[in-house]
């Protein structure tokens, strides 16, 4: 006969829930312990500590100075003078500021002729320097030093090549054409530092082009040369749909560096900006008007949210058409 004290069996449930729920307790060692709890907020903490000197120099020299500078636009702050808050007043006199529309015609001018022209003969240079030939390192090498030239010393060599006594107008007068004006007159002048631009940026954009004709795979272009298609007909539906996208990267790439264009400008127009100043461009305007002890640094601010504005715009046009041609 058994005893109605003995203590009674657990079921197999509460046997195996038993030890679990005493590990879980205040001992510290738990789903809900310290020691893991640490481990946990160290792992998410872990991302932002690597990530945390990029932001910071990003937010100094990036958000810092865009922020700053939209807000100057909004007032009639100078060089050594706080200023105030004056509303649209620097966007209002843009309006009716002659040289604000000079530098408008000048940058516009600048990505109509620049873009197009570092879009295609990059992608041609391209396809000529693919070809594995003997001594085609050193052609591709020769194509991609005026990159890593100075801009400087790049600007200073064309000028003295086109200056008035220079190289080119020498041999021109040796051979009867007579001297040519391309740092006197304003349309040349313009158009010689477009050729500057051209010159120095298509080893840049080759590079990239290289690297996108990598990927295009052989026998397309052996399958249509089986069809009877010629170069430039391979070029046209093989090529050219092949690396549209990376076409579209550079487009909007040189759009951005041509609206934004200085050092080529400046140095062959010198600060000036050509004859009476009619070669300024945008961000030309921005630098005469802004430094100097009396520069007006609420009315340079509000120019380059201008500058701003339209460099987006620009991109959103080259990815929307992108888009219209992928639909």
């Amino acid at each position: 006969m058994t005893s109605s004290t003995a203590p009674r069996a657990l079921p197999p449930e509460s046997a195996a829930a038993g030890p679990t729920l005493r590990s879980s307790g205040s001992g510290g060692r738990g789903p809900r312990g310290g020691p893991l709890r640490g481990i946990r907020r160290q792992h998410s903490l872990s991302p932002w500590l690597f990530a945390a000197p990029g932001l910071l120099i990003v937010g100094a020299f990036s958000l810092y100075p865009f922020f700053s500078t939209v807000i100057n636009s909004f007032t009639d702050r100078r060089t050594l003078i706080a200023g105030s808050f004056v509303g649209l007043d620097n966007f209002r006199e843009l309006i009716h500021d002659e040289m604000f529309w000079i530098g408008l015609r000048n940058s516009t001018l600048y990505v109509l002729c620049v873009v197009p022209a570092l879009v295609l003969l990059p992608l041609l240079l391209a396809m000529l320097v693919q070809r594995q030939i003997p001594g085609i390192t050193f052609f591709r090498s020769a194509f991609y030093t005026p990159v890593v030239a100075s801009i400087v010393v790049v600007g200073l060599i064309w000028v003295w090549l086109l200056d008035d006594r220079g190289l080119v107008n020498s041999v021109l007068e040796a051979v009867g054409v007579g001297r040519i004006g391309f740092l006197s007159d304003q349309w040349l002048l313009l158009f010689s530092a477009m050729a500057v631009t051209v010159w120095k940026g298509l080893g840049y954009y080759m590079i990239i082009y290289l690297a996108a004709l990598g990927n295009v795979p052989r026998e397309l272009h052996e399958a249509a040369a089986v069809d009877g298609a010629g170069a430039i007909r391979r070029f046209v539906t093989v090529t050219v749909p092949a690396v549209r996208s990376t076409m579209v990267l550079v487009a909007a790439l040189s759009s951005v560096a041509a609206f934004k264009v200085f050092s080529e400008v400046y140095l062959m127009a010198g600060p000036s900006g050509g004859p009476a100043g009619q070669d300024t461009t945008l961000v030309m305007l921005v630098q005469r008007v802004g430094t100097g002890l009396s520069g007006r640094v609420g009315y340079a601010s509000a120019i380059s949210v201008v500058v701003f504005v339209v460099t987006v715009v620009l991109m959103l046009l080259v990815l929307r058409a992108d888009r219209k041609e992928d639909a």
